[in-house]
């Protein structure tokens, strides 16, 4: 398992191919959005889905990944977004990779049966979409893995553990949090994902902050790997 807890700052200049990274990631473009997984188009291209409750700050993690304000919708209201959402990156004519953002989940306001639906839905993408690559579970650091977030790991944990789909954990608004906490707030997230590492999976996790840009050159880098 990958740990980086010391990411770079809005103060400290990015390395170049943390830059080159970014470069890749701010090409991210709306290509569709779906409500069952059979909408979805097939496709060749690796996909990296994210995913996370809907206050764990997902959609503006990807707006910060891509340094795009209002790529993926921020509302609100958390559980608003009932969508699959996927974004096209690298050349236009010859894009290399799908992000799909995956609606959050655990919103108390929400209806049961809109909550049932979804998880089934959810479920179904990450068993079964056959172009998933890569999952980037968004996890609040002051709270850590809740019962719903080891229900989505358990969705995936069989395409992780055989290293068909790899994982990074983005512990987010690490701003938050002093650097005691932010060391707890890693190992309890390490703890959390020892079931999930075997020889074969690339499970990795890091703190993240929008706010101070904490772990957003990190998290890039981690992704172009995964498709380049």
């Amino acid at each position: 398992m990958t740990e980086q807890n010391k990411s770079a700052s809005a103060s400290t200049p990015l390395p170049t191919d943390a830059k080159l990274a970014l470069a890749w990631t701010h090409t991210a473009r709306f290509l569709t959005t779906a409500s069952q997984l059979d909408q979805l188009p097939a496709t060749e291209l690796p996909e990296i889905a994210f995913v996370g409750r809907s206050n764990a700050g997902k959609s503006t993690a990807i707006n910060m990944l891509t340094q795009q304000k209002r790529l993926a919708f921020a509302s609100k209201t958390p559980g608003r977004t009932q969508h699959i959402n996927l974004f096209e990156l690298g050349p236009k004519l010859a894009p290399d990779t799908l992000f799909a953002d995956l609606p959050g989940y655990g919103y108390a306001a929400v209806a049961r049966g809109a909550k049932l639906r979804w998880q089934q839905v959810m479920a179904d993408y990450l068993q079964l979409r056959r172009s998933l690559s890569g999952v980037v579970l968004m996890i609040d650091s002051r709270l850590g893995f809740t019962e719903l977030d080891r229900q989505l790991l358990d969705f995936v944990s069989p395409r992780v553990g055989n290293g068909s789909v790899k994982l990074l954990v983005l512990l987010t608004k690490a701003d938050k949090l002093n650097r005691r906490e932010s060391n707890e707030a890693l190992a309890a997230a390490q703890a959390a994902l020892g079931d999930m590492t075997t020889d074969e999976a690339d499970v990795g996790v890091t703190l993240f902050s929008a706010l101070s840009k904490t772990g957003v050159g990190d998290a890039a880098l981690v992704l172009h790997g995964w498709t380049h």
